[in-house]
């Protein structure tokens, strides 16, 4: 079977795990690595035999490559994936795909347009604590589900903001909610469906970003359920958890631990149909999620089909997002969908 071959915008953080992920991979194989800073960008096409750019363009016209995977700042997200569509390469964006939902619909359509595939990064749909959970919500378990939560309670200090200035800035993403709690956003909005109003607060308290360090919110669903989201990277003196709560009228699950992978509460009125709590709910893949969400991208190329978490669905963890920004701007509950206004 041919490889898929991909190739990493951007070689911070973030593209390092990429790389590995890639590498884990039988069928993939890192290609090619984009940065304008050449320490990081030589480190990584070292490591794995990748060829190096410092000339983004350059990185697209390249024949041999089938998956850009754009691990930049959140600002630049959006404009590197449209010309990565416009080159007619499959994008995998990280998180957030964009900034605004002008910029997501643009993304969007430029990559429907070109006929390639569009997929955003939201590992932690993969984890097999959140899958189970996900059968339980699809199999009816919970009978009516009266609200849910979704918790980040983690620090972000004054050397992860000094290491990445951008992190700093609310141009480029800045903020708790865009840049951490948006994956477990994403989970809530998964499990429980369309939300349509939010109210919501943010305080920047601790000053050390132009983005909120505090993010709570009350959502209401299409059901009628209700949701509450606590965010803050301001937890001192380290990360406490990362956890999504389920309460139904015949169950209750939660799931946390440092990054919402361990099955806390499974109880369910017909608990028989669980065994042992641990291992047996928790389950192992013996691939890390995000070894599942890329090889999902690969399989999803090679199809010419729809990756799990594509722009559509990319989209709504940030349209909630944004609407909470905007309740806490305007003092008032936000219906959604919201209006698109401006990119």
């Amino acid at each position: 079977m041919k490889k898929v071959k991909f190739a990493l915008a951007g070689c911070g953080d973030m593209a390092a795990k990429h790389a590995e992920a890639i590498a884990a991979l039988p069928d993939c194989e890192l290609a090619a690595v984009y940065d304008i800073d050449q320490a990081p960008l030589q480190q990584l096409a070292g490591k794995y035999g990748a060829r190096a750019y410092t000339d983004y363009l350059l990185l697209l016209e390249d024949p041999d490559l089938d998956v850009i995977n754009i691990c930049t700042p959140s600002g630049l997200h959006a404009s590197m994936g449209v010309a990565a569509a416009g080159a007619g390469k499959n994008v995998l964006m990280e998180k957030p795909m964009a900034l605004s939902l002008g910029d997501a619909d643009m993304l969007i359509e430029a990559c429907e347009k070109a006929g390639v595939t569009l997929g955003v990064v939201h590992q932690n749909r993969f984890k097999p604590a959140i899958l189970r959970l996900s059968k339980a919500m699809e199999e009816g378990r919970f009978g009516r589900v009266m609200h849910a939560n979704a918790t980040v309670r983690w620090n972000r200090n004054k050397d992860y903001y000094g290491k990445k200035t951008w992190r700093r800035l609310k141009s480029m993403g800045g903020g708790v909610l865009l840049n951490q709690a948006i994956h477990n956003i994403d989970l809530l909005q998964w499990m429980m469906g369309r939300v349509v109003s939010v109210f919501g607060y943010t305080a920047s308290n601790l000053g050390l970003s132009e983005g909120e360090d505090v993010g709570i919110a009350v959502l209401r669903f299409a059901d009628g359920a209700l949701g509450i989201v606590e965010a803050s990277s301001a937890i001192y003196p380290r990360s406490l958890e990362e956890t999504i709560s389920i309460f139904g009228e015949k169950g209750t699950v939660i799931i946390g631990g440092a990054s919402v992978g361990e099955v806390k509460i499974w109880q369910f009125n017909s608990p028989e149909r669980d065994g042992v709590l641990g291992q047996d709910v928790n389950g192992s893949s013996g691939e890390s999620p995000l070894v599942c969400c890329i090889g999902d991208m690969a399989q999803a190329v090679r199809a010419q089909g729809r990756p799990k978490v594509d722009g559509r669905e990319g989209r709504k963890a940030l349209e909630i997002i944004l609407a909470i920004q905007q309740s806490s701007d305007t003092g008032k509950e936000v219906a959604l969908p919201l209006g698109v206004t401006e990119n």
